[in-house]
């Protein structure tokens, strides 16, 4: 017997849905790690570092110029040994011939005094000895002090004519040859300047050396004296004229010029300090010219003096490398041949190294106590 089925129609199962993933929770990436994320790498940068700004120098406060040469005076005597004690012990002696009178003459123009300037003391200490008879000790200094401020010039004017005209600085024009510390005693006098309360702008004129340019820069930034300077190799004229112009308008007290002591060019260095001069007369006046001499160069450096004496007319002489090695009667000999006062000493390589003249605490200092 045949059984007969009836297949019934069958219902299709419902699809199935794959599992769904469990949410990814996002994290932050460390700084600098890798995410990977479907086999795919990214490297995360680090954060940019902060630009670090420069920090300019603090501003220094120099010390007012007056009483510097006082402060200053033990580095004078260190030349008296020669000069002054010399002097003190030849005319103590018993008696005065002409061996000794020689002996006198000889250290005074061994020291630098010039022939001229010698010939004039020894007559007159002569006469004076004579007068006098016996004498003391203290006799014997006081002539020869005496003697050396009346060569020296006591009663002489050795001030900075330094004075505003209206809105427009004083100018002062700095002169010499290289290597005798020209770019050095700008930058000092400047500071001095500023010490003593004055504004002041600095010319980088020596467009010879680019070093004389960083120098006077590292000095006016000292002291927050602004500094105006060119391309090295550039006319010297041009820095010189806007210096004097930034001047007028930052309303200074006082412009600093420095110039250069030989060109590169086949210009004349006469002539080029001659039309340096000349251009900054077209907006200024030209209060101070300063010619730097090396106190060690002796009848050397009278010599060049001369030469830059005929070209920019002179008004007062800078007398670098006083202390120590130098013998004191170059003052007055490069006075006597150029006829213009000493007006500022360096008397060390220290920043406040440089002092206003004075010839009562300079004599003395040659002398010794």
């Amino acid at each position: 017997m045949f059984l007969l089925f009836r297949q019934g129609r069958k219902t299709p199962p419902p699809p199935v849905r794959p599992p769904e993933a469990p949410p990814v929770e996002e994290r932050p990436a460390a700084t600098g790690t890798v995410v990977e994320e479907e086999e795919a790498t990214t490297t995360v940068p680090p954060p940019a570092r902060p630009i670090e700004v420069p920090v300019a120098p603090p501003v220094e406060v120099p010390p007012p110029s007056a009483g510097r040469m006082v402060r200053l005076r033990a580095r004078l005597a260190r030349s008296q040994s020669t000069f002054g004690r010399g002097l003190l012990e030849l005319l103590s002696r018993d008696r005065l011939d002409d061996d000794v009178w020689d002996e006198i003459e000889e250290t005074l123009i061994t020291a630098d005094v010039g022939v001229a300037p010698t010939q004039v003391m020894v007559e007159e200490l002569r006469t004076r000895v004579k007068v006098l008879g016996s004498r003391t000790p203290d006799e014997v200094r006081g002539l020869l002090r005496e003697q050396l401020l009346t060569q020296i010039g006591a009663d002489t004017d050795r001030t900075l004519h330094l004075a505003k005209h209206g809105e427009r600085p004083a100018v002062v024009l700095v002169v010499g040859v290289n290597g005798t510390g020209k770019t050095t005693t700008t930058g000092k006098l400047a500071r001095s300047l500023v010490g003593d309360g004055r504004k002041v702008v600095l010319g980088a004129a020596d467009t010879f050396r680019a070093a004389a340019a960083d120098q006077l820069a590292t000095w006016g930034e000292r002291v927050g004296a602004e500094v105006v300077r060119g391309p090295e190799g550039g006319d010297p004229a041009s820095v010189a004229f806007d210096a004097v112009a930034r001047g007028i308008d930052d309303k200074a007290d006082v412009v600093i010029v420095d110039t250069a002591g030989r060109l590169h060019t086949k210009t004349g260095l006469m002539d080029e300090l001659g039309k340096v001069k000349r251009v900054i007369e077209k907006k200024a006046t030209v209060d101070e010219v300063l010619l730097v001499l090396d106190a060690t160069t002796g009848q050397n450096g009278m010599r060049q003096a001369q030469v830059f004496a005929e070209v920019v007319n002179i008004t007062g002489i800078a007398l670098t490398k006083l202390d120590g090695t130098a013998k004191g009667g170059i003052v007055i000999s490069v006075q006597r041949e150029l006829g213009v006062p000493v007006k500022l000493v360096g008397l060390g390589e220290g920043p406040d190294d440089l002092a206003p003249f004075d010839p009562e605490v300079f004599v003395d200092a040659l002398l010794g106590d």
